[in-house]
């Protein structure tokens, strides 16, 4: 089962009902230093009335303190103190990296999921297939593609052997 993972920033009802229930909703939003609850809980309503899984990215105590399905840890974050948190039993923590160094802290934080980056969106994290294949063959967590995927490459995913990703783009 492909898993697809849609990064949003506000909250747009027509973007998210253009999803299909495998596509799980990411709300991140760093522009913002004061996180609005009322609004996350609005989104996870929202969320759970279309039957798609929601994180909140970068505060995993707030996540469990709303009952969410989990919580996204960007790369530039190596906190552990959310080790010491108790959690329900289907409560994921998935993240990103860009490296071996970073896969490893994603390691020691315990995340479900590793999303690797940027497969093909050609910024300074660019990694290309090869690296990616790479990268993915040094962890034994699951791994999703991230950067710069869209309808275009989507059949190149198989040859990476990765069918989950995650977006922005691809899901507008």
């Amino acid at each position: 089962m492909v898993r697809k993972y849609y990064f949003i920033n506000k909250f747009d009802t027509n973007n998210i009902n253009k999803q299909d229930k495998q596509t799980a909703i990411i709300f991140r939003n760093y522009a913002s230093k004061k996180t609005d609850q009322m609004l996350i809980l609005k989104i996870q309503k929202y969320c759970k009335k279309k039957s798609l899984k929601f994180y909140l990215s970068n505060n995993i105590k707030l996540a469990i303190k709303l009952n969410l399905d989990g919580a996204y840890i960007p790369s530039f974050n190596r906190n552990l103190n959310h080790l010491a948190y108790s959690f329900k039993k289907k409560f994921n923590i998935i993240g990103s990296a860009h490296n071996l160094k970073e896969i490893k802290t994603k390691e020691n934080q315990n995340v479900n999921k590793i999303f690797l980056s940027s497969l093909f969106k050609k910024n300074k994290n660019f990694l290309g297939i090869n690296r990616f294949k790479l990268l993915d063959k040094l962890t034994n967590k699951k791994t999703v593609a991230l950067g710069g995927i869209s309808r275009k490459n989507l059949k190149q995913l198989k040859l990476i052997n990765c069918f989950d990703f995650a977006g922005i783009s691809y899901f507008e």
